[in-house]
């Protein structure tokens, strides 16, 4: 996703094994439960719900666990998360952001330090990487769900800035304070969306040497794998650039 600098949107295109979905529906509940909790649990008046339900659907979570997530959002643990942004560099320097939810900082940071460190790279400090990057609105549809020039038309109307068609779905970029907005006007005729997101996109993507490509996939994997991790972000450059 985000011209593929968004990790989970590669390996949520690679396939769904059992595991793979196990952690994509991990991710999604978090999501749901957090912006339930940070907002109404009625998803018509609350954007960020009902985009993160729009997810869900897409990939094809349960509705009996969507439901759950919401209710969740009423736990006592559900108010110690917090959502958290490290940054820093992996093999050959390229530039990571991770946003994590968790109750237990120190615990995620160590875990996350680990990682860099074990993969030949380095945690930083807040905005060490971050320059590398801007920060936008990310609106995705499938390519069944309307054509090539339908959206362009649809997307420019409602007031986005850059429409890009990939090979599975369009997808549209907007400033971060509008995309709910945006959303809402697409919604009067798109009924399914693949993501809304705020994301970062790379200003500049890099190559790593054939070498330590392997390497870099592997670091990516194991930060994935991390239980708090939600979302990754780098300019290296992936399968489909």
């Amino acid at each position: 996703m985000a011209g593929h600098s968004h990790w989970a949107g590669i390996k949520h295109k690679k396939g769904r094994a059992d595991k793979q979905r196990s952690k994509i529906f991990s991710k999604l509940s978090k999501e749901i439960t957090v912006a339930a909790k940070l907002g109404d649990k009625d998803p018509s008046m609350n954007p960020r719900l009902r985009s993160a339900i729009q997810a869900a659907r897409a990939a094809n979570m349960p509705k009996d666990n969507i439901e759950r997530a919401i209710e969740k959002s009423s736990d006592n643990l559900s108010s110690s998360l917090e959502n958290i942004r490290y940054e820093g560099f992996g093999p050959e320097k390229i530039a990571v952001i991770v946003e994590a939810f968790t109750d237990n900082k120190n615990r995620t940071a160590s875990q996350l330090r680990t990682i860099f460190n074990k993969n030949g790279g380095s945690l930083g400090s807040s905005g060490s990487a971050s320059h590398n990057f801007n920060q936008l609105g990310v609106i995705r549809i499938d390519k069944n769900e309307i054509k090539e020039d339908q959206i362009l038309e649809l997307a420019i109307e409602a007031g986005a800035s850059e429409i890009y068609s990939r090979v599975d779905f369009h997808e549209i970029h907007c400033d971060k304070k509008n995309i709910y907005n945006i959303k809402k006007k697409l919604e009067e005729n798109i009924g399914n969306f693949i993501s809304t997101e705020i994301e970062w996109i790379p200003n500049n993507k890099v190559m790593v040497s054939k070498d330590n490509l392997e390497l870099a996939n592997n670091f990516l994997e194991d930060l994935d794998n991390n239980e708090d991790v939600q979302n990754i972000y780098t300019n290296l450059i992936l399968e489909g650039n």
